[in-house]
């Protein structure tokens, strides 16, 4: 009798699941076939050397088709951008549950291979953010713009305090001017040798102003390399009443390069925490706030809301039908954050025709 060929046999190798606790100076990897079998566990640097050697260490066991990293967003983010290079669908991965951790106790070789279970068991789901487009350029510049202003703001309340403790003589002279006006005139002043008390004053107001100048000059750089950004990745977002180069940046942060992973709309108002949650009992029936998500995105939201209630007759009508129902105006913000975040959705998520190469920087 002939016999018959056996097809349950896979032809090619098998397929198995990376998982990696990453840290600043080494990340942690552990290799998990798909019965959550560990095969292997290992360390390996922060560097690209690192990098190849963790993928072609872990290919050794089989086909890696997915990856469950934790920290995507802090110290995963470049092995993520490398993973995705390499073909392989990295999954979002928090942090492991506290009372596993109890039984089990840490090590980060554990943490690694809760990492991989978690993408075997179908508990993580979520596809990382790519972080390798527009989208990072725009996190970056909003960085650096959000650090000058806070820098610049430090250094005007030095120069006040200088005014307040200076001689009665220039005190005299300099608290009466507003602020912009103290800049340029303290940018002015003649540079001196550092003498006295009264000349130390001068140099050092000087010195502040100059500072002042140049991160009001940085400010202005960075916000022009927003707009160019927002509106080379997503042109019809700036268009809509209420939303500047921030808050837009702030929303496409939000989202990330690969807003594709968002399915619904829904799904990016939950992530914004502007989707309503249920807080009902007995008789009453009623939806809170949502504290969750990214508090950057809901404040984003929130300004965008608080811009149309002044100037947008559209959304006054709004409030006024709404507050005659019966709503409050935090209920009535909550639901305006809401169709924001819809609208939004509907943005950038939308096809986009390529890009013009437009310069950033001179």
């Amino acid at each position: 009798m002939p016999q018959s060929s056996d097809h349950s046999q896979p032809d090619g190798p098998p397929e198995v699941i990376l998982g990696v606790d990453t840290h600043k100076e080494f990340h942690v990897a552990a290799v998990l076939s798909q019965l959550g079998t560990v095969l292997g566990t290992r360390s390996f640097p922060t560097t690209i050397r690192g990098f190849r050697r963790l993928l072609s260490w872990s290919r050794g066991f089989g086909v890696v088709g997915r990856a469950g990293v934790e920290g995507t967003g802090t110290f995963g983010k470049a092995l993520t951008r490398h993973l995705r290079t390499a073909g392989i669908v990295v999954i979002e991965v928090n942090q492991p549950d506290r009372a596993d951790r109890r039984r089990r106790g840490k090590t980060d070789t554990l943490d690694a291979e809760a990492a991989a279970r978690a993408v075997v068991s179908g508990r993580a789901t979520a596809t990382a953010k790519s972080s390798d487009g527009p989208v990072e350029m725009l996190r970056l510049f909003k960085l650096a713009k959000e650090s000058a202003i806070k820098s610049r703001t430090q250094t005007i309340n030095q120069m006040k305090s200088v005014v307040i403790s200076a001689d009665p003589e220039l005190r005299d002279e300099l608290t009466a001017m507003t602020t912009a006006k103290l800049v340029r005139h303290c940018a002015s002043l003649p540079d001196q040798p550092a003498i006295d008390v009264s000349t130390a004053a001068r140099y050092t107001l000087r010195l502040l102003a100059r500072r002042v100048q140049e991160l009001s000059s940085q400010i202005t750089d960075l916000k022009r390399c927003l707009t160019v950004t927002v509106t080379r990745h997503a042109p019809t977002l700036l268009d809509q009443k209420g939303i500047g180069p921030d808050n837009a940046a702030q929303l496409l942060i939000t989202a990330g390069d690969n807003p594709d992973r968002l399915h619904t709309e829904a799904a990016f108002a939950a992530l914004c925490g502007s989707s309503p949650v249920q807080a009902s009992s007995g008789n009453t029936r009623r939806l809170r706030l949502n504290r969750g998500g990214d508090r950057a995105a809901n404040s984003a939201l929130y300004l965008i809301v608080i811009t149309r209630l002044r100037w947008c007759p559209r959304t006054r009508d709004y409030v006024t039908r709404r507050t005659t129902e019966g709503l409050s105006k935090r209920d009535i913000i909550r639901c305006l954050k809401r169709y924001i975040a819809r609208d939004v959705y509907k943005i950038i998520t939308q096809p986009r025709q390529p890009p013009n190469p437009l310069p950033i920087a001179a």
